[in-house]
């Protein structure tokens, strides 16, 4: 049974089984406030969102700030391991936690189309309320929008997030330094295949599920363990060797792969060998890539394999001194080739 605030008590409820977003419900009146009260609130109240204001105020421990925002709009809005929701809460935290950050809360602004389904932003809805639980941060603020039909793709999501930086944790692109070993959390490119599969309703003999997830208490353990991490990074859009490029970039060295030892399932090798995709480029948002001293590589690979969202981790390369920031790959027929900025964009919106 839905609970109404004073003010709404005549109001019908939501018809959340045959319901559709309308023009009203970003009108500021009282339609607005029902969809937020009976849709946001429902799934994402707590005790700073449920006081209404127009900022949120809350207390930081001590630590440095770290903060990000992102927008989501991907299509299709559901795909085989999540939707648009908890795409956004993953991707948010996951940039807190690439920066050594320990994730607190977020904010969540809602673009919703006219004639959008209520029972499928229901289901975004609540796929964000549990992607938040687990990660342990809070919605503490958001916005909603309706645009006209035919002009916003059912929906998109922008977020913000903030955290805390513990004292001691110095983690940046810029700090990659020859000698040291780059690794991975996980196989590459699950998240972009799932998605071109139901985008392009493809179906394999094992489903490809997206990777999507929150990484920060990964992120948490790994730095327990080796306080020295100098560059996390999620390969999101472009991949792994997208990511790198950025990395040689920031850091002015060179980085070597080796072919045999990136973690790549089967069958997402297959699919990309059939969509004419190349695996190092394809997006993923629930891996991350970590550099180390060399000799704190190992120590650092138990750590991840240990955790269940770093099982299949694996050490792929080194990183070079190279004044021309190059990327390389050794590859399993003993040659080298490059691995090159991408030229446009292989999947767009995949996030």
């Amino acid at each position: 049974m839905t609970i109404l605030r004073p003010g709404l008590s005549n109001t019908r409820p939501l018809d959340l089984a045959r319901g559709k977003v309308d023009l009203s419900h970003g009108a500021g009146g009282r339609a607005m406030t029902q969809l937020i009260e009976e849709m946001f609130f429902a799934s994402l109240g707590n005790e700073v969102l449920n006081r209404e204001h127009d900022a949120a105020l809350f207390t930081l421990p001590p630590g440095r700030v770290v903060m990000s925002t992102d927008s989501f709009v991907i299509s299709p809005l559901f795909f085989p391991g999540g939707n648009i929701g908890s795409l956004a809460v993953h991707g948010t935290v996951n940039d807190l936690a690439m920066g050594g950050g320990v994730p607190k809360y977020l904010t969540a602004a809602f673009i919703l189309e006219e004639g959008f389904a209520l029972s499928d932003l229901a289901l975004i809805v609540q796929a964000m309320a549990v992607a938040a639980a687990e990660a342990g941060v809070a919605i503490v603020s958001g916005d909603t929008k309706v645009v006209e039909r035919g002009k916003g793709d059912g929906i998109f999501i922008n977020t913000a997030g903030v955290g805390v930086v513990p004292d001691g944790v110095e983690i940046g692109g810029e700090r990659a330094r020859p000698g040291d070993a780059v690794l991975v959390s996980g196989t590459l490119g699950d998240h972009g295949v799932a998605v071109m599969s139901r985008r392009e309703n493809l179906t394999f003999s094992t489903e490809i599920l997206s990777d999507s997830r929150s990484l920060n208490d990964l992120v948490a353990d790994m730095l327990a363990v080796v306080p020295g991490i100098r560059v996390l990074r999620d390969p999101t859009r472009g991949g792994l060797g997208a990511t790198l490029n950025e990395i040689a970039r920031q850091s002015g060295v060179g980085i070597e792969l080796n072919e045999t030892s990136l973690p790549i399932r089967p069958e997402v090798r297959s699919a990309c060998e059939l969509l004419g995709l190349d695996p190092l480029y394809v997006a993923n948002e629930g891996k991350l890539i970590a550099i180390c001293p060399a000799d704190q590589a190992e120590t650092l690979l138990a750590a991840m394999r240990t955790h269940p969202k770093g099982r299949d981790a694996a050490i792929v390369g080194q990183v070079l001194e190279d004044k021309r920031c190059f990327v390389r790959m050794k590859t399993g027929l003993g040659g080298t080739r490059m691995v090159d900025w991408m030229a446009g964009e292989q999947l767009p919106r995949i996030c």
